[in-house]
């Protein structure tokens, strides 16, 4: 079976490069396919998904590795309710909504979990 990774962001990509750099090293590592991808973006966080994310600290990050993430079979959730996702326009990477309870969840189901 294969191991399975929780990566979860909660830093605010407007302020810190931590959200791209995190990224980044999901694709990177689910580019591997030895390991399924999950990407939880929590809060501002939830602004690497916007329509213009090369604005944000190391944006270009976003848009080059977050379609990665889904091309290895990886998902992404966002924070049900996060108060940023009403301004994210156009979606270049689809994802789901999640919240809390979910959340908790998808925690319990994967091996190893990341925070940044």
């Amino acid at each position: 079976m294969t191991p399975r990774v929780l990566v979860i962001i909660a830093s605010d990509p407007r302020m810190s490069p931590r959200p791209a750099e995190a990224v980044r090293i999901a694709a990177g590592v689910g580019a591997w396919r030895k390991v399924t991808v999950t990407i939880y973006l929590r809060g501002a966080a939830v602004l690497a998904l916007s329509e213009f994310p090369e604005d944000l600290a190391d944006g270009d990050n976003f848009s080059r590795y977050l379609p990665l993430v889904r091309d290895s079979g990886g998902v992404i959730y966002a924070q049900c309710g996060a108060a940023q996702l009403k301004d994210l326009g156009h979606l270049p990477v689809s994802f789901q909504e999640t919240g809390d309870e979910e959340l908790a969840a998808l925690v319990a189901k994967n091996d190893y979990i990341v925070r940044f």
